[in-house]
């Protein structure tokens, strides 16, 4: 076994880390041999929970976990990082404007950011799922100047993963079964799911997956839908936001960054936006089809876009643009 690699999640307090935490010491995300120290950050009234955390995470008597180190401290969480997963983000208050949203949060990634800038490694892999996640890396990317902007991603693989058992679940085949669905844009109700690309494995013959459903208004309206407001779907259910897929999908994105994807496929990642070929604006934070090799991402290039595709594509890119619009003012005030 070679030296531990230091391993941040922040929000650790929270429902999604509490899924997340188990997954990650286990080896499900670096591999069975990749010994971690975990470091947890929260805010201070949450110190007392974070204890209970530490202690169940050192009752499951975990062979690759090293250390637990919970802190309420940003130069004690950001140390040395190898990776860091942002979940911990101020939620949406019922009755609260995005804009009131986004204010709050730009504080808390600006520090942050400048934190990861200070002292973490310079090759550290960042993650944000907070939400609003695309603009919440891109502030965090801005404050954290000496950290390559392709070293920070946000989460649209939980859409992704919706967006494949839904095809899964149509044509009674298992989420393996399908590959290369693309989300397109910002996590939030204006992504676009695109399975355009897609292929499904039917009876061992793979086929595209518009000729597999051969069902082009349930493809273009509520299949749709469906993946854009899956989120509030299972709020409306369980009273409280997605945990466990949100985890599991943390888990892909990761474990796919530090091994790559494999041969053929393609996932979906929030990635800064300069130089692809899509007609996207340059400088957002925008989700894209990637293929991972060596802990480095590239856009998938040559897909051809439909005038269905291009609408989709141009009106999450808009609310994109006015989003960072609206953060980068607050963050010359933050």
């Amino acid at each position: 076994m070679g030296e531990p690699i230091r391993v941040l999640v922040t929000g650790a307090a929270g429902q999604i880390a509490y899924s997340l935490l188990y997954s990650i010491a286990k080896g499900d995300v670096f591999g069975k041999e990749q010994p971690l120290v975990l470091v947890l950050l929260d805010i201070t009234p949450m110190m007392t929970v974070l204890e209970g955390v530490v202690m169940e995470l050192q009752d499951c008597a975990l062979p690759l976990l090293r250390e637990v180190i919970p802190t309420d401290k940003e130069e004690v969480a950001f140390k040395d990082l190898d990776i860091a997963i942002l979940v911990g983000s101020m939620p949406r208050r019922e009755g609260m404007e995005r804009k009131d949203l986004l204010k709050a949060n730009v504080k808390i990634f600006k520090s942050q950011g400048a934190a990861l800038d200070k002292y973490a490694k310079k090759t550290v892999k960042v993650v944000v799922v907070g939400n609003p996640a695309n603009t919440n890396c891109l502030i965090a990317s801005k404050s954290a100047p000496s950290i390559p902007k392709e070293n920070f991603s946000c989460l649209t693989r939980l859409d992704h993963n919706r967006a494949k058992s839904q095809i899964a679940l149509k044509l009674g085949v298992t989420a393996n079964d399908v590959k290369n669905v693309i989300i397109w844009g910002n996590h939030s109700s204006t992504q676009y799911p695109d399975v355009n690309h897609a292929k499904v494995n039917v009876k061992g013959k793979e086929v595209g997956v518009y000729e597999a459903i051969k069902d082009d208004s349930w493809l273009k309206g509520d299949f749709i839908l469906t993946v854009q407001q899956r989120g509030a779907a299972v709020i409306k259910a369980r009273k409280l936001s997605s945990a466990m897929s949100a985890a599991k999908a943390i888990c892909d994105h990761v474990r796919d960054i530090w091994f790559g994807t494999p041969v053929g496929e393609f996932v979906s990642m929030g990635v800064i936006s300069d130089g692809n070929s899509y007609g996207v604006p340059e400088d957002l934070l925008y989700s894209f089809p990637v293929v991972i090799k060596d802990k480095t991402w590239k856009f998938v290039e040559g897909l051809p876009i439909n005038d269905f595709s291009r609408e989709k594509m141009d009106l999450t890119a808009k609310e994109l643009t006015e989003e960072k619009e609206t953060a980068v003012e607050f963050l010359s005030s933050a």
